[in-house]
């Protein structure tokens, strides 16, 4: 059964797009913990990070480097930190956070919300830097 993620890949499901590859695709958390939360996913769907094989998996942190320049040169902060956990979704993915401090990764800190038009204007300033 696919997962949501791929289900947002291919259309199915809604999202707010950054960008895509062959590989990958980022798009922005609809649960963010901070504005410009963004989640990049293999398109290959695979449960566990850690059994992505060494060339996709270096090549999803290519990616993902890509996207947080992308993202510092949208959102102002003093770094874009990065997570994995993988137990939300059974489909490997990253987290990039824009941060100015550690606590601004916390996953227990309360969700933002923001309308339809602000996530889309998000998107699209975080697509249009990226490289």
């Amino acid at each position: 059964m696919a997962t949501i993620f791929s289900k947002i890949i291919s259309g199915d499901i809604p999202c707010y797009k950054i960008c895509e590859d062959e590989l990958f695709f980022a798009f922005l958390d609809i649960n963010p913990v901070a504005k410009g939360h963004t989640l990049i996913v293999p398109k290959k769907e695979v449960d566990y990070i850690f059994d992505l094989d060494d060339s996709l998996l270096s090549k999803m942190m290519i990616f993902a480097k890509r996207v947080g320049k992308a993202i510092e040169k949208t959102i102002p902060c003093n770094r874009v930190g990065i997570s994995v956990i993988g137990l939300e979704v059974p489909h490997a993915h990253m987290h990039l956070m824009p941060i100015q401090k550690l606590h601004d990764m916390s996953f227990e800190k309360e969700r933002l919300n923001f309308t339809a038009d602000e996530y889309e204007d998000i998107a699209k300033s975080i697509s249009t830097n990226f490289a």
